[in-house]
């Protein structure tokens, strides 16, 4: 069975070619998706897009919007969504997208440090699953994909 799983949260660690590693290492059918993880081109799209800003809100404004639309998109079609969190930043992002794939009624798994469990106990009742590792997300992605 053919799964498309977006990746979304922190971009600082290498958690998604795990993933991506382990999918490919199990033969597993699953195309991933995620968002652009380039930091500096992800502040700067709305700039180069549709112009320089003067003011830093602005910047922040457009580029958050153009984001959104791959955002969205890309959840939308997604049958399972994938949110890690960080311990290094606070990953506001990442918290609005598992926001929106549990609004829109998809497959959530989250994935983040047991030191994270508190403050994130509202988003973990949303998943259906919380992992600690990269490696669980895809064992998680291998049970789903068995032929029994």
């Amino acid at each position: 069975m053919k799964l498309t799983v977006y990746l979304s949260g922190e971009i600082h660690t290498d958690w998604r070619a795990d993933i991506a590693r382990g999918v490919a290492d199990a033969g597993l059918d699953v195309e991933l998706t995620g968002p652009n993880t380039n930091h500096g081109a992800s502040d700067d799209c709305g700039d180069q897009i549709l112009g320089a800003e003067e003011k830093a809100f602005w910047k922040d404004h457009k580029a958050a919007k153009i984001n959104a639309l791959r955002t969205r998109k890309l959840i939308a079609d997604a049958d399972i969504v994938v949110v890690r969190f960080g311990d290094q930043y606070k990953q506001w992002n990442a918290a609005f997208d598992a926001g929106y794939a549990a609004a829109l009624g998809k497959s959530l798994i989250v994935q983040h440090d047991p030191a994270l469990t508190h403050p994130l106990k509202e988003v973990d009742a949303a998943a259906m699953a919380v992992c600690e590792t990269p490696l669980q997300v895809v064992e998680i992605l291998r049970y789903i994909n068995r032929d029994n």
